[in-house]
């Protein structure tokens, strides 16, 4: 069976390029980069030139670069700084679309004294600048809004938020993994002041992501114990993990035009022949969003059954956010949209990569009609 993989927002296959690059640090090549020695000393050259790839792609300086192990632990380390910064006191102000490591971060301050102000989206899944204004106050500590949402993949106002934020003194969080290689990430462009993406939603390995830091935005490290990453994050860096990281960066800037254009080709292709399948709703069909992220429901079905279907088909999708799988309740971003607990639990993301081709995807919609039409047979489900 040809297998597909179409749930690279979950995480994406690793770019040969970025393989090839760490095959050495895997085996042969190896060092501690703390360490003065020649064997020290080569691997904290390739950490270094790793940053600057990572950078390169950003737009920042290589300074502003912090490497952690994943965007949860980013997106943690600037939460919890934020809190000891104003001894847990004072108001969050956060989008509902937020990713759990920052939702869940912001329920911690809260139990710990902090107020959280909450903005909703609006139907399209995009979040208003003007509703964010609304919600700040003198109080307000940090402002925290996803670039790109992970289950529904629309765009949000990165720019204009920050621009009124930083005329009013208060430092933004930005979430940037889902976006990171698919559209453009700049952190001048963007004037955040803390800038979260990750390796793997980039073709790039598992284990390694970046903590963008502006010079002037406060800091204070989550991890402490050595000096490493200019004792802003303590821990013994994993060579081999950022060395992929700078090279699939590489890769993902030299190319990212092309990725773009390649990636909206199979998203549109898939999203044009849905119009078999009755009683289907794309979300946020029209909204700014990225290129490769197609959010479907499929009315008067049980999207958790119509994902086994398709496995054992050859086809992997997703009910949702990856971190939030096997838990069987409506998304939360859904709902925040104004979606019907119904109509969410019959919605799948699929999630397309540099790997899929326009022949998987019309494979796809040759299986998918007779899935759906087979459950709502089986198992009819109300469609209202």
């Amino acid at each position: 069976m040809d297998l597909a993989y179409f749930d690279n927002n979950a995480t994406t296959p690793l770019d040969p390029r970025a393989a090839e690059a760490m095959r050495p640090w895997l085996g042969e090549r190896f060092g501690n980069p703390s360490s003065v020695h020649r064997f020290g000393q080569a691997a904290r050259e390739a950490v270094e030139h790793a940053r600057c790839q990572v950078a390169a792609l950003l737009g920042a300086d290589p300074l502003q670069v912090v490497f952690t192990a994943s965007g949860t632990e980013a997106n943690n380390t600037v939460m919890a700084a934020i809190g000891r910064a104003c001894q847990y006191r004072g108001e969050l102000v956060i989008s509902q679309l937020e990713h759990p490591s920052v939702r869940v971060a912001a329920e911690q301050l809260a139990a710990a004294g902090m107020t959280v102000r909450r903005v909703a989206p609006g139907p399209d899944g995009v979040i208003d600048a003007g509703a964010v204004a609304a919600a700040l106050s003198p109080e307000t500590r940090l402002v925290a809004l996803m670039l790109a949402n992970n289950e529904v993949g629309t765009l949000q106002p990165v720019a204009e938020v920050a621009a009124l934020c930083r005329s009013l003194g208060i430092p933004v969080l930005c979430d940037a993994v889902q976006a990171l290689g698919k559209v453009p990430v700049l952190v001048g462009e963007m004037g955040v002041d803390y800038l979260t993406v990750a390796a793997h939603k980039c073709h790039g390995p598992l284990g390694a992501a970046a903590l963008v830091v502006r010079p002037e935005a406060g800091f204070a490290p989550l991890l402490l114990g050595g000096g490493q990453e200019r004792r802003r994050r303590a821990a013994t860096e994993n060579v081999a993990a950022l060395v992929g990281f700078g090279a699939s960066s590489e890769s993902a800037r030299l190319t990212l035009g092309p990725r773009g254009r390649h990636l909206t080709a199979l998203r549109d292709r898939f999203e044009g022949g849905l119009s078999t399948i009755p009683d289907v709703v794309v979300h946020c069909q029209s909204s700014p969003r990225l290129p490769h992220t197609s959010h479907v429901a499929f009315l008067g079905v049980e999207a958790e059954s119509l994902l086994v279907r398709l496995d054992l088909a050859g086809f992997a999708v997703s009910t949702g956010s990856a971190c939030s799988s096997g838990v069987v309740e409506p998304s939360k971003t859904l709902l925040a949209m104004g979606i019907s607990p119904r109509e969410a639990l019959a919605s799948l993301r699929i999630s397309f990569g540099m790997a899929n081709s326009l022949d998987e995807v019309d494979r796809f919609l040759a299986v998918l009609p007779e899935e759906v039409s087979a459950l709502r047979r089986l198992a009819p489900v109300a469609r209202a």
